[in-house]
């Protein structure tokens, strides 16, 4: 597949003239919506502002490659633009963005297109490919230069067209014709589209330029491509990661490893290269995330706290939900007349939902602290996390071991999180201790000392403080079943106004989490008034851009229709593009509607077994027509405090 296969003319838009990046952003999505290649423009746009919360895909030097892997496209796609007077779109450099990329990947689908698209990320790294581009006189003409380049660069099948590794640098052979690199280097981005192809080429181009032989791993969104082979680790004299997500590390134990961000790999490649050759860099021990001094700085202990909670947060979550959701349907598809105190398992098939739902969701605690000590300890820490996590669990103790019991009173969703931070650092400390030992011992510390020495720490100080654990989560689950009147509506207002105080960044989670951890208690009223408050954001802009038209621009009242379906659906992120463009008004108009859904459903005394599903879970809502007005309610409050406070849309303006 060439890269013309999947830039159409019709998606190609030269001599462009944005005022703005969210206008870029706007014309090349439409340049997409007008040649086919996507279903529904705002949910694609989504995506790309996702994206470019991360970090901006304009990557320097006049480039910008907006991305999206999305449920929205329909098959892998281009989109091209030249902005010959520039515009600012939050570049690495301070530059104005002149020749623009967007990137249409599908969901699923298979990965074909991945290497049409690191071919395009290559060429980009030539100035004079970028240059021919934007001197292009028509789309035929900037067509043809894509092709020609293309042929130039990878028309011709190579030994090793993933490396330089017959370009005049020092290859050397091992005597049995296995070539050798002086330097081994990793790329990835969280996308796994451009930026990981772009870091590998400019790596590799620097390489050739310095005559040092380099081969680089791609961990794309296609898995990872031209792998280092052991052999080739052990040779090299060091390794770069450049690299913005997760990568496997411990292969690299022993050896000098520069940890940095991948945007380094694409604009200071030779800098990097030359840290490795002049050993500015440390030896990298397995488990430990070994960085440079200035890389460590840029992180906070808080924002490193959150790192590691929300690691084990986001692996829970698929257990939480799964689980959770099979159970709802064990209650929805059983009899409660035939045996009320078995209620969930008096039929078969509701039984079969329910103990399938039981496995998975009692997997969230030791899953939470397992991952929270591999995001600490990497990965020696998961089994220590995990042994915490099922201790947590379980509640055991020494009293309960001496009376022959294995479990006492659990301590919960706290205990758990107790038990991932310490686990984590119980690793991390047996890490620094272990240093010392001799070399020859390096290959049974991970494979003993950490998992050995590690349970037996975490299994005698679990078993101490679990008591205590378990007396405040069950003087938590008493407090909550005993809240009524104004302390409830108090904390259904509370849990719900934190739904949509960043819609899905901190705040969010923490409520998010808060009504999960309820579920375990069975303080279902608190998972209701969590999800309805999700709910609300979307639904309000929506009625909004509905009802006060004047308020909103052409396409914003465009758009809004789709999230009464995001809504539904408890995607509170179908707000956040409005809220990006006006937060002062959008925002607290949300979190008060939030805060009154919040606040009704704990009033109607609605209950929600489910930690997600939207609308698909109602029908397991305790009181669902009273949820539902509480919704409703919500909603239309946020809906009109925005229609009063937002100003009008001048026509002009909305127009342009």
């Amino acid at each position: 597949m060439k890269i013309s296969e999947l830039l159409k003319k019709e998606a190609i838009e030269l001599g462009a003239k944005p005022a703005s990046k969210e206008e870029a952003i706007d014309i090349m999505a439409g340049l997409h919506e007008k040649a086919g290649n996507i279903s529904d423009i705002n949910e694609y746009k989504r995506g790309i502002w996702e994206r470019e919360k991360q970090s901006s895909t304009a990557i320097g030097e006049g480039i910008a490659i907006p991305h999206a892997k999305n449920k929205a496209v329909k098959r892998p796609a281009l989109a091209a633009m030249t902005v010959p007077c520039g515009v600012d779109f939050d570049s690495l450099d301070a530059q104005p963005v002149r020749l623009l990329f967007m990137i249409a990947a599908p969901e699923g689908g298979g990965n074909v297109h991945l290497e049409v698209l690191s071919r395009l990320s290559m060429l980009l790294m030539d100035e004079k490919f970028k240059e021919e581009l934007m001197s292009a006189p028509d789309k035929d003409g900037f067509l043809a230069v894509i092709d020609r380049m293309e042929a130039e660069k990878f028309g011709k099948p190579e030994k090793n067209s993933d490396s330089y590794d017959n370009n005049g640098s020092d290859v050397e052979a091992d005597g049995k014709g296995k070539q050798q690199y002086r330097i081994l280097a990793v790329t990835a981005c969280p996308t796994g589209i451009a930026h990981t192809f772009m870091a590998a080429e400019a790596l590799e181009k620097a390489g050739k330029e310095m005559g040092i032989s380099i081969k680089v791993e791609t961990n794309g969104s296609g898995g990872a491509k031209n792998i280092l082979t052991d052999e080739e680790i052990k040779s090299c004299d060091g390794i770069i990661v450049a690299a913005d997500k997760n990568v496997i590390t411990d292969r690299f134990d022993g050896k000098l490893v520069l940890f940095t961000k991948v945007s380094d790999g694409i604009h200071k490649p030779k800098e990097l290269i030359n840290k490795i050759i002049n050993k500015e860099a440390d030896i990298y021990s397995e488990g430990r995330d070994v960085r440079t001094a200035k890389y460590e700085k840029q992180s906070t202990d808080s924002n490193a706290v959150y790192k590691h909670l929300m690691n084990g947060v986001s692996h829970m979550l698929p257990f939480v939900i799964g689980g959770g959701i099979m159970i709802a349907l064990a209650f929805l598809v059983d009899d409660y007349k035939l045996d009320p105190s078995n209620f969930g398992m008096n039929t078969p098939v509701a039984a079969f939902f329910k103990t399938v739902g039981n496995a998975m969701f009692g997997f969230m605690l030791p899953i939470l602290a397992a991952y929270i000590a591999a995001s600490i300890a990497d990965r020696p820490g998961l089994a220590v996390g995990f042994a915490g996590g099922v201790l947590a669990m379980n509640g055991t103790n020494f009293l309960a071991l001496a009376d022959g019991k294995t479990d006492g009173i659990s301590g919960g969703f706290l205990a758990a999180l107790f038990a991932g931070f310490l686990a984590g650092y119980i690793v991390k400390l047996l890490q620094i201790i272990t240093e010392k030992l001799p070399k020859s011992l390096d290959g049974i510390r991970p494979m003993l000392i950490y998992p050995l020495i590690g349970v037996l720490l975490i299994g005698l100080v679990m078993c101490f403080v679990n008591p205590v654990m378990g007396w405040i989560n069950t003087g938590i689950g008493n407090w909550l079943k005993s809240l009524g009147g104004s302390s409830k509506l108090l904390l259904g207002a509370v849990v719900g106004g934190m739904m949509s105080i960043d819609m899905g960044g901190p705040f969010n989670k923490a409520a998010y989490v808060f009504g999960t951890a309820s579920l375990a208690l069975e303080n279902y009223d608190v998972m209701a008034a969590v999800m309805v408050g999700g709910m609300v954001p979307p639904i309000a802009i929506a009625i909004s851009t509905s009802l006060f038209k004047s308020k909103w621009s052409d396409e914003d009242r465009r758009s809004g229709p789709v999230n009464y379906i995001m809504g539904l659906c408890f995607i509170s992120e179908g707000a956040i593009p409005y809220a990006a463009k006006d937060p002062i008004r959008v925002i607290p108009s949300c979190i008060i509607g939030s805060a009154v859904a919040g606040a009704l459903s704990m009033a109607f005394n609605c209950t929600l077994r489910a930690p997600h599903g939207g609308i698909f879970v109602f029908p397991v809502v305790g009181n669902a027509l009273w949820y539902i007005g509480a919704l409703a309610i919500g909603s239309i409050v946020g809906a009109l405090i925005l229609g009063v406070i937002k100003k009008r849309v001048v026509p002009e303006k909305s127009a342009a």
